[in-house]
């Protein structure tokens, strides 16, 4: 059972959902972080300009910059799409638990952030809600109030990110059994040197469920981008720290060097080659990836025209395996 299929061209159907979206999922964690907001409203308007229709954020973006408190990419995403009038054409993803003043799951908790999403975002309803990170809250209790936020209008579908199998097989067969909304996309760590995050139990049930999946660090932080070598330059940027640990993995530089075959047989940057991989596995919907200026955007989108060969494929699964 697939977790998606065609719904017009460029579209994907996230899972059971009537949600179509593009292929790539632009990232919103960098808007007011590493973008402000006159750099963001230019990626925003590139991505949308090229197709794209389906931005992904959340609550806590980005809490971690000092003097930020949380809300700034659901604020400067919302200030755009006042902006440009086009909030009937992009899909809008967020995600509650991790703010930190409203971490956790439990009902009340749900609630509060929703409408603090809605009131930043500048909608009515929130397209995709996420739970973004599983707690101890009963799935009767979170799975209740994000059912009441579609009962209302406020979320159209719903979601989870980092869930566990057991815990999404929980969550999915109350759903069920109760008649209430059911998570209808996963948004798992995966990419082409961290397929343990996601590959095995996890993908088993999001497969046998027909969910779709929406992977996060895509690019690994940018190292799959190829501008982290052995023996490279530093890299300034605020991801570096995190994307050069994956040289320190032997798996690593052996994925770098098949990307570097893909991509000189096909003309085309390595990160395209790293999503346009993503793109080929079960239940795979739309890989997310952030740019923080309009020019890191053309080889994100043009991992979703890329046909990788079965040798191209076997070649990767073979490095990063």
């Amino acid at each position: 059972m697939t977790g998606i299929h065609s719904d017009a061209p460029g579209r994907v159907q996230l899972g059971t959902s009537d949600l179509a979206v593009h292929p790539l999922s632009l990232g919103g964690n960098v808007f007011g972080w590493t973008a402000d907001e006159e750099q963001s409203f230019a990626v925003l308007d590139a991505y949308a300009a090229a197709g794209g229709n389906f931005v992904d954020t959340a609550d806590t973006y980005s809490s971690w910059v000092p003097g930020n408190a949380g809300g700034e990419s659901e604020s400067i995403i919302g200030d755009w799409l006042r902006s440009r009038g086009n909030r009937d054409d992009i899909v809008i993803a967020t995600k509650v638990g991790l703010h930190p003043e409203a971490r956790g799951l439990r009902a009340a908790t749900i609630k509060s952030s929703a409408e603090g999403s809605l009131r930043r975002l500048g909608v009515d309803h929130i397209d995709l809600y996420y739970t973004h990170q599983d707690d101890d809250t009963p799935v009767e209790e979170f799975i209740t109030a994000l059912d009441e936020l579609v009962k209302e209008g406020k979320v159209r579908a719903i979601a989870a990110s980092n869930i566990g199998a057991e815990r999404l097989a929980e969550a999915l067969a109350f759903s069920e059994r109760e008649g209430l909304a059911k998570y209808v996309a996963v948004q798992p760590h995966y990419n082409l040197v961290s397929r343990a995050t996601f590959e095995g139990p996890l993908a088993d049930v999001v497969a046998e469920h027909g969910l779709a999946t929406v992977p996060y660090y895509a690019l690994a932080s940018g190292f799959l981008t190829g501008k982290y070598r052995l023996g490279g330059a530093d890299v300034a940027s605020a991801r570096s720290e995190g994307a050069s640990r994956y040289l320190a993995d032997p798996r690593g530089p052996k994925v770098l060097e098949a990307l570097d075959t893909v991509a000189a047989e096909h003309g085309a940057e390595l990160a395209t080659v790293a999503l346009a991989w993503l793109g080929t596995r079960p239940t795979v919907a739309a890989p997310i990836a952030s740019a923080r200026r309009v020019e890191q955007l053309p080889p994100l989108l043009a991992a979703a025209s890329l046909r990788l060969t079965p040798e191209q494929l076997t070649l990767l699964d073979g490095a990063s395996s």
